[in-house]
């Protein structure tokens, strides 16, 4: 086994009030989208639901943060079946925020590029279907998660939650196997379905000069392109790792710089929870109206109500219901 001290050392001095402020602003924004949605929005709108799945994955995928912020303080106090819970958690969080992008993205698609034949098929019973299998298929995923996460005594009676329980070349292999279901089904596929979603999506606009769509089409593709900067550092180490864990069965010599690199990128990938909600804020017009009527609402000093070209659930039908406006 390798000496893994001094990083330990390193994720107990940063990772705690890391993790911390992470769930407290991913929580902070994500639950100010989820009340503007309810509060103003149609949820009978496709894209709306998807925005309502898309901030859920976010809220669980951060719920698991606290959990790991102990554990990286100290050791792990919270038993065998909530070392299981947690983990479970955070790649649900995960693998659905991911399948979620990509299902607004071919959505986008759909609307644009097939508008005449998508607007007979779009409607909330196929919102809801495609989320119910998002859900699904992100929770099956999470199952080795699940059956390998378990406690564990290290060398110095410390309590570990982390992979364990089966022989060494068995958890290899299934380290292996995690590895490839990560870089190919939740990150290769999915840039695959982005560009070519998007580049059909910019010549249609270009072609047609749908100018009322341009504004929605821009915050989902920030979304994603952000959700990419932040996961791809993420996916190369997890890349590299696994290149050096098909090198380990042959060569026992340990290299630490991996294991540095993967805390670092591994946080960075965090900060994605947080800034979604942020484009929500300063990029879609239709969310920056209904939070600023509700301040004037609830705090009166702000001044008197905006004219709006909508006004909540009673915006005009002319534009489409949806916060990405």
């Amino acid at each position: 086994m390798c000496d893994k001290k001094d990083i330990v050392a390193f994720g107990a001095r940063f990772l705690p009030v890391f993790y911390y402020l992470v769930f407290l602003l991913s929580m902070l924004g994500n639950g100010l989208v989820l009340f503007i949605l309810f509060k103003y929005e149609k949820l009978a709108n496709v894209t709306n639901i998807l925005i309502l799945s898309l901030v859920v994955s976010n809220l669980v995928f951060v719920s698991s943060l606290p959990f790991w912020a102990t554990y990286h303080s100290s050791e792990w106090i919270f038993g065998s079946t909530m070392c299981k819970l947690p983990s479970t958690i955070y790649f649900i969080g995960f693998y659905s925020s991911i399948l979620f992008l990509t299902l607004m993205t071919i959505d986008r698609y759909l609307s644009v590029v097939h508008a005449i034949s998508a607007a007979k098929t779009r409607r909330r019973h196929y919102a809801l279907i495609s989320s119910t299998v998002v859900w699904c298929v992100s929770i099956a995923a999470t199952i080795p998660e699940f059956i390998l996460h378990d406690v564990r005594e290290d060398n110095e009676s410390s309590l570990l939650c982390e992979d364990t329980g089966y022989s060494n070349d068995i958890m290899k292999r299934w380290k292996q196997l995690g590895f490839y279901k990560q870089i190919v089904i939740f990150f290769l596929l999915p840039l695959i379905v982005f560009l070519f979603c998007y580049t059909r999506i910019v010549t249609t606009i270009i072609k047609t000069r749908m100018q009322q769509k341009c504004r929605a089409l821009k915050l989902i593709f920030i979304i994603v392109v952000t959700f990419f900067l932040c996961w791809t550092p993420y996916n190369v180490v997890i890349f590299l790792e696994s290149l050096q864990n098909l090198e380990s069965s042959t060569d026992d010599t340990c290299n630490n710089s991996l294991d540095y690199a993967s805390y670092i990128c591994h946080n960075l990938a965090y900060l994605h929870c947080c800034v979604n909600p942020v484009f929500f804020t300063f990029v879609g017009r239709k969310f920056q109206d209904h939070l600023t009527k509700f301040l004037r609402k609830e705090i009166p000093c702000i001044g008197s109500q905006p004219q709006s070209s909508f006004s909540g659930r009673s915006s005009d039908h002319r534009s489409p219901h949806t916060i990405y406006e």
